[in-house]
């Protein structure tokens, strides 16, 4: 049966870094259009997109945590798979809305106020940076979504902080919008580089991490075994990977021998993050509805 792996604080890092970041959108509102910077709001609909998705992965990542039942055999984690999808979805359009405002700031340039930006620039580093910190302890494609998202929030104060202070000494005013498009720039590529890992996740394709012709040849050379098919390894959230394979023996294997064999595979299994593993076990004279390929490789074995 599939063991539910120990909550390791997610869902509360979650939590705080909602409160943390809808409490600093929420400033960064006003802020932006007190001082009127249109890097500043830019980033207060970034962090209003972070928190709906904070919100949203923090609920997920609950659910996620519930044992398996009569409905989800597997547990519930690939809720937090999901709650990655939707994190990318609102972030790539925010990040389209942020980019046409910032345009209609290059045709009309508006004055900023630098100190108020050096202010709010301090600020977001600050809170952003130990929103960063608390989220990437966790392991799951979830945590590491929202982290990456969190630590360019950095990197965008960080930019922001340079744009405040040279506008302190000089009033090149485009600086402004042109930083939101780098930081929005920078958002939209990682955010499309890991919706593209959490949607091979979605359709079940092999982790990237896992190299499955190097875990049968593992397993091909243990004692005992003729062969190895049907090997199909698939991830329930990026962390938690499950495995079924179809292991052919020899003749005459023995009771302790079969033991071995399978505590072998679990433990090559789990090196590879295999959290749940099915193994069937197979005789070469049995018929388990193979492809025409399989029963060849499997004739040529009997010769």
């Amino acid at each position: 049966m599939y063991q539910q792996p120990q909550n390791n604080n997610n869902e509360k890092n979650f939590r705080l870094a909602f409160l943390l970041n809808l409490g600093f959108a929420i400033a960064e509102v006003i802020g932006g259009i007190t001082i009127n910077s249109m890097a500043i709001l830019a980033d207060a609909l970034h962090d209003l997109g972070d928190s709906l998705t904070l919100l949203i992965s923090w609920q997920l990542e609950k659910l996620s945590e519930k044992k398996e039942d009569l409905k989800f055999s597997y547990g519930y984690r690939r809720f937090s798979l999901l709650g990655a999808l939707i994190s990318a979805i609102v972030l790539i359009v925010g990040s389209i809305f942020v980019i046409t405002e910032a345009f209609e700031r290059f045709s009309s340039p508006q004055t900023t106020n630098a100190r108020g930006m050096l202010a709010f620039a301090i600020a977001g580093i600050a809170i952003n940076g130990y929103a960063a910190y608390k989220t990437s302890q966790g392991k799951n494609l979830n945590s590491q979504l929202i982290a990456w998202h969190l630590i360019e929030d950095v990197l965008g104060w960080l930019a922001v902080l340079v744009v405040s202070i040279v506008l302190l000494f000089t009033n090149i005013q485009i600086l402004d919008p042109l930083l939101s498009l780098v930081v929005t720039g920078i958002v939209i590529y990682n955010v499309f580089k890991n919706l593209r890992q959490t949607l091979a996740l979605f359709l079940q394709a092999v982790p990237d991490s896992v190299d499955i012709s190097h875990f049968e040849e593992q397993i091909k050379r243990l004692k005992m075994v003729e062969a190895i098919h049907h090997t199909h390894i698939w991830s329930l959230d990026g962390e938690n990977h499950v495995l079924t394979t179809h292991v052919v023996l020899c003749p005459g294997a023995k009771k302790e021998e079969i033991r071995v064999i399978k505590n072998t595979i679990k433990e090559l299994a789990s090196r590879l993050g295999v959290s749940h593993s099915t193994i069937e076990l197979e005789y070469l004279e049995e018929d388990c509805s193979m492809s025409g390929t399989d029963q060849n490789q499997l004739q040529k074995i009997k010769r």
